[in-house]
């Protein structure tokens, strides 16, 4: 079982995501989940520079991960579609300034605007090492750099067993 969470600060989560359950009802969740011995794959996703990349917080959302037995971290970066920054600039003119610029010599890939493949590396640099360190397994998705990875990015590797003994 795989589920997202972002952050766990209640004022970050409300503005990443302001209709998703709390982050202390996602971890409690996979609690739950990991309690009754299926694997659970952690996605912190989006992961927005400037507002949820602080790595004390990103520490303590790992921390609390392996704390309630989650198997593996898959993060990305946020890849805006089109229109997103003239909705954002219209909605919170600071945070777009911010992420506008950050964006600003990235590419659009498939209709996504990704950050620049230099900011997407030290990212992943930055904040793989804080899950390996807590002897979880790491993958991230779409950012182009599947050497850190140290798992499938979606989980299913979990589920292997599992599904070869239901079809055989």
């Amino acid at each position: 079982m795989s589920v997202t969470i972002t952050t766990l600060r209640e004022d970050v989560a409300s503005l990443i995501e302001p209709y998703a359950p709390s982050p202390d009802r996602r971890v409690s969740a996979l609690q739950k989940v990991a309690g009754q011995g299926i694997a659970t794959v952690a996605r912190i996703d989006p992961i927005i520079p400037t507002i949820n990349d602080d790595e004390e917080d990103f520490e303590k959302l790992v921390s609390t991960l392996a704390d309630v037995s989650v198997k593996q971290i898959t993060i990305a970066t946020m890849k805006p579609v089109r229109d997103f920054f003239s909705t954002l600039k219209q909605t919170n003119p600071s945070i777009y300034e911010r992420l506008f610029r950050l964006h600003a010599n990235g590419k659009w890939v498939v209709g996504y605007k990704y950050l620049p493949e230099e900011r997407r590396q030290r990212i992943l640099e930055k904040l793989r090492p804080i899950i390996v360190r807590r002897g979880l397994s790491f993958a991230s998705c779409r950012e182009g750099f599947s050497q850190f990875n140290t798992a499938l990015c979606d989980g299913t590797a979990y589920c292997r067993k599992s599904i070869d003994t239901y079809f055989r």
